[in-house]
């Protein structure tokens, strides 16, 4: 069920994605809010970029992805979604505990603060949120993200706070 995806997976990466991402609309603030949500070409660039993704099928189709890139001495998970139809049934979970066995790096995830579904899921995983003065130092060390979106974001972590001091 759960497999590597690669480069003849972009459309269904894709597809997966910008289903799931209408649970943020209205959350994401206005200016990084757009339809489709990641256009094809933002996805290619990613994945040139380093992003790996993992896919969760249900017979042929991909219902399920997450996201890992390699950045300094990080792993950031990237762009976890699971298709609307197939929330709630542990897909995502299932995802992540694959992930996490796959990398011995500190894995950090950022996410909308106002997606407290998002948190939630983190929390429940064995994540937590990191200390608020030190959010921002991650955010702009490990991400390129502009400062409107530094300042809505939150960062968590399964590693203990103290290491991110």
């Amino acid at each position: 069920m759960i497999r590597p995806c690669d480069d003849d997976d972009l459309l269904d990466i894709y597809a997966v994605i910008n289903d799931a991402a209408h649970a943020y609309r209205g959350v994401i603030p206005p200016g990084h809010w757009k339809e489709p949500y990641m256009r094809a070409d933002e996805l290619r660039a990613e994945m040139r970029a380093g992003i790996r993704f993992l896919g969760y099928r249900l017979g042929e189709q991909l219902v399920g992805v997450i996201g890992l890139q390699d950045v300094l001495d990080a792993a950031l998970i990237r762009h976890a979604y699971v298709r609307t139809a197939y929330r709630n049934q542990g897909i995502g979970g299932q995802l992540l505990a694959e992930l996490r066995a796959r990398t011995d790096r500190p894995l950090l995830v950022g996410t909308w603060a106002a997606a407290r579904w998002a948190i939630r899921f983190y929390e429940k995983h064995g994540f937590h949120l990191v200390p608020e003065q030190t959010r921002r130092r991650l955010l702009t060390k490990y991400w390129s993200l502009p400062s409107s979106q530094v300042e809505e974001s939150v960062v968590l972590t399964a590693t203990a706070p103290a290491n991110w001091h």
